[in-house]
């Protein structure tokens, strides 16, 4: 039997897909790249916020076609944080889905399937439990040889005040040293080029089984096992966390990507305090002056949130008096949405659509000028590119350095008329024109020529 197995939402949705297609593809089943020629369809869904739901609802609805008796399809499971949020309401709004399978779940992927098969499987049953690393074990099927996200823990223990994460994946579960270091050695051995540590909070990983923050001895560890190719870049990062021996660690170590993902959320200590956020402005300033100056030519990465309740325009200039101190190399920027049982949505007083509209607009506008900025004091400079793409007709490729992480960050466009150069390696590369998002270079092979 076929399976087609969709994943939405962030790169730890991924993660669980791809053990998910390992452990089928194990038990006998066959990965199809089309909908239309599968037995069973799979989505494994992202509920974080409202437009996260509405993007899992019109997938569902996207892929009833392929199931009977319109299409091939004999069953359609959906996984992860959707059903988690809802439980068994979904059966009620799309009864054509025929099982579903909570974020504690994911290992039970081929259990379910026989089940569904043998017609045993209980109708209209509710995920069981929450969270968990069970499932982060054996093979795995990496999607890409360019780079792939790992795991080192689920859930997240900090609980501000507008997320839902804690109820949808439980509290923070770490996953221990060897165990992480064993998966990063098995990519590796798949060809993967670049390694990228994610969790709901990096900074904090080991603090419920190790009694204390330590993602930089697992760096250690990472940075002595792995072949001396690999890149290692980390994602969201929190200032409180972030130890001098972490910086340290990056300081030391070639591998060990210059670029940090330290999602602020605000620049207001009120809102920051509203949020249940840990750290204050003085804090972020602080952690981002010791980074740049441990870490030379360092790429920082930010998300912020407008439109909080309570927010006024006098914190709304904090952020971007922050920010224009700061300069952010890349900022992405969220407006608030108020999800149910979190303490958020029950504060008040609420910010209008509008209001908080023109407040992101004002946010990306003043990011766009710093953004330009940044770009363009990386003309004339070279690094190291991983080449994803390429076109042939134009003889351009695509790819990204250490500055550019994947999927959210922008990429690097390369011309080239070196005949046949390795997607499978890095190349370096003269940065020669840059926009607010867009880089574009050229190998130092012709530069040199």
């Amino acid at each position: 039997m076929k399976f087609y197995l969709l994943t939405l939402g962030c790169p730890k949705n991924q993660v669980d897909a791809e053990f998910m297609s390992a452990r089928l593809i194990g038990a006998g089943y066959t990965s199809s790249s089309a909908p239309q020629d599968a037995d069973i369809l799979i989505i494994n869904t992202c509920s974080f916020i409202e437009s996260a739901r509405a993007e899992a609802v019109d997938a569902i609805l996207d892929l009833l076609p392929y199931k009977k008796p319109y299409g091939k399809a004999e069953y359609l499971i959906l996984t992860g944080c959707l059903p988690q949020m809802i439980g068994d309401e979904i059966f009620v709004a799309l009864p054509e889905v025929d099982a579903v399978l909570g974020t504690a779940e994911y290992g039970r992927i081929v259990e379910t399937i026989r089940a569904l098969i043998a017609g045993e499987w209980p109708a209209s049953r509710s995920p069981q439990g929450v969270g968990g690393i069970s499932h982060l074990c054996g093979a795995r099927v990496p999607t890409s040889q360019q780079y792939a996200w790992l795991k080192i823990s689920e859930g997240c223990s900090n609980h501000c005040t507008y997320c839902t994460i804690p109820a949808i994946r439980g509290p923070q579960i770490s996953r221990p040293i060897d165990d992480i270091c064993c998966e990063a050695l098995s990519l590796a051995a798949h060809g993967v080029q670049e390694i990228i540590l994610i969790a709901q909070d990096t900074t904090r990983y080991g603090t419920d089984i190790y009694g204390k923050p330590v993602l930089d001895l697992l760096l250690q560890e990472l940075d002595k096992k792995l072949p001396s190719d690999i890149w290692i870049r980390m994602m969201y990062f929190y200032a409180d966390s972030i130890t001098d021996s972490l910086i340290e660690t990056m300081a030391q170590s070639d591998r060990i990507l210059k670029y940090i993902d330290l999602p602020i959320q605000h620049a207001s200590d009120v809102i920051l305090k509203r949020m249940g956020r840990p750290e204050t402005s003085e804090l972020i300033k602080e952690k981002i002056s010791m980074l740049r100056s441990k870490l030379p030519g360092l790429i920082l990465r930010t998300t912020v949130m407008v439109g909080f309740p309570g927010e006024t325009e006098e914190d709304l200039d904090d952020l971007i008096n922050l920010m224009e101190e700061i300069r952010f190399d890349r900022l992405g920027c969220f407006i608030f949405s108020p999800e149910a049982g979190t303490p958020a949505s029950r504060l008040s007083p609420r910010i209008s659509a509008a209001t908080a509209q023109k407040r992101y607009d004002k946010v990306m506008l003043a990011q766009r000028r710093i953004e330009l900025a940044k770009s363009r004091e990386r003309i004339g400079t070279i690094a190291d590119v991983i080449f994803s793409d390429y076109h042939e007709g134009d003889i351009l490729y695509q790819g990204r350095s250490y500055g550019e992480a994947p999927d959210v960050d922008p990429v690097i466009w390369v011309a080239s008329t070196v005949p046949d150069l390795d997607l499978n390696k890095r190349h370096p590369v003269r940065i020669v024109e840059a926009d607010h998002y867009l880089l574009v270079g050229v190998t130092e092979y012709e530069h040199c020529e």
